[in-house]
């Protein structure tokens, strides 16, 4: 049986809110360089494994974008995939014809959406018919001159399309595509490290740090009480969520104190750490990227600290801080070292989050490979852990979106 690996990037909508994944699948005989595409069995991953978990679960409210060649694009399996799920992006190798305009346009009216990314083909008449019935067009921004894309995006106006700005690497960048009027955003920027010298850390994030360091540190149920009295709105939200969780109890939990003790300390110390990266979020709006990618980092580093040591809760309650910690240096705009300094965590997280060593940091460095879709970097750091396969890293990334996903949206819903 091959194994099949899976990768996710985000895609960003202009408020940097994560709105879509780009699904990339990669099927080969082992988990090593003979790797190939393979949209079949893509879909055969898709439908199985979405199947078991629900699709809504991994994806939440957000579209995956998955390639489709001419023999998946054609087959009845295409319809398996749920249409408010997914968004097809129809490879570039795949020849436009009126076959496949027709093909296209009945899957439109069945509520499938479509992406395409071979804009130097614009002009072609075949390509011009089937943009009534795309929804998204992808544009490597780095591969146009800016006077050419200037051109692309003025002709691209005759459609109702959106525009996907593929390959973001800098603020800047991102800054100039909202400019042109991209409406999505696709690439690494947004979890990378911009080091604002002078900046000052939001008050609300600077409170929840100094909570999270009290938890960290072990203190006493009442210091964390009081740092709790002094956000009001902080320790209304830690009662909904106790009551709500305890929905069966006779009486209200109406004392902060009973909260955090019915609550426990590690849940508390999760539950502050993915409020890090909403404590400014405006309400209403989408789960941010960074809590979601934090989220899921988290989780992951978890599932893999369980299957490396069954029985040291300790070691996979350290994997799972790890991971949510690894993007507060770009969510505070502070030097990771500092952060560190800060919390005084053990040696072993420390090392894990500044270099990248150890056990936690060869596992934290699986989980950011994994994110990229960089499989050869993937398959050979399972190699050398020698415990996971890419099949159980694959289903692990699975089932930690899935929980993040439920997470998010549901404290999103609760805002």
């Amino acid at each position: 049986m091959n194994e099949v690996f899976l990768g996710k990037l985000p895609i960003l909508d202009c408020n940097q809110n994560l709105v879509a994944y780009e699904l990339l699948f990669r099927s080969g005989e082992h988990t090593s360089v003979n790797v190939v595409d393979n949209s079949s069995a893509s879909a055969n991953v898709i439908i199985d494994t979405y199947g078991q978990l629900g699709i809504e679960n991994v994806f939440g409210n957000r579209r995956g974008f998955i390639k489709v060649d001419f023999e998946l694009l054609m087959s009845d399996a295409i319809q398996l995939l749920p249409k408010k799920h997914v968004v097809l992006e129809i490879l570039r190798s795949v020849e436009i014809n009126e076959q496949i305009i027709q093909r296209c346009t009945d899957l439109k009216q069945k509520g499938y959406q479509f992406a395409i990314s071979n804009i130097d083909k614009l002009g072609d008449d075949k390509h011009e018919k089937l943009l009534p019935v795309v929804n998204v067009v992808r544009i490597d921004i780095n591969a146009i001159e800016k006077d050419a894309l200037v051109r692309i995006l003025k002709k691209l106006k005759r459609w109702p399309v959106l525009l996907l700005a593929e390959k973001v690497e800098s603020r800047e960048k991102a800054r100039e595509c909202i400019a042109l009027n991209f409406q999505m955003l696709q690439g690494f920027y947004f979890a990378k490290p911009e080091i604002l010298k002078g900046k000052r850390v939001d008050p609300s994030k600077l409170s929840l740090l100094k909570i999270l360091l009290l938890v960290v540190r072990d203190s006493d149920v009442s210091e964390i009480e009081n740092e709790l009295k002094f956000q009001p709105g902080l320790s209304y939200n830690l009662l909904r969520m106790v009551n709500s969780a305890a929905s069966s109890a006779t009486t209200t939990i109406n004392s902060i104190k009973r909260a955090i003790m019915i609550l426990g300390r590690k849940q508390l110390q999760r539950w502050i750490q993915l409020l890090l990266y909403t404590a400014d979020q405006k309400e209403g709006s989408a789960p941010n990227a960074l809590m979601l990618t934090a989220a899921i980092r988290g989780k992951l580093m978890e599932s893999i600290a369980m299957i490396d040591r069954p029985h040291d809760k300790s070691h996979q309650d350290r994997a799972f801080m790890v991971g949510t910690l690894s993007l507060l240096d770009t969510l505070l705009s502070m030097e990771m070292s500092k952060i560190v300094e800060t919390l005084s965590i053990q040696k072993d997280m420390g090392e894990a989050l500044l270099q990248r060593r150890g056990y936690l940091g060869k596992q934290l460095t699986l989980v950011e490979a994994n994110e990229k879709g960089e499989i050869l970097k993937v398959a050979s750091i399972l190699d050398d852990l020698g415990f996971i396969t890419m099949n159980e890293i694959t289903n692990m990334e699975l089932e930690a979106s899935a929980w993040a996903n439920r997470i998010c949206d549901t404290k999103n819903s609760e805002d």
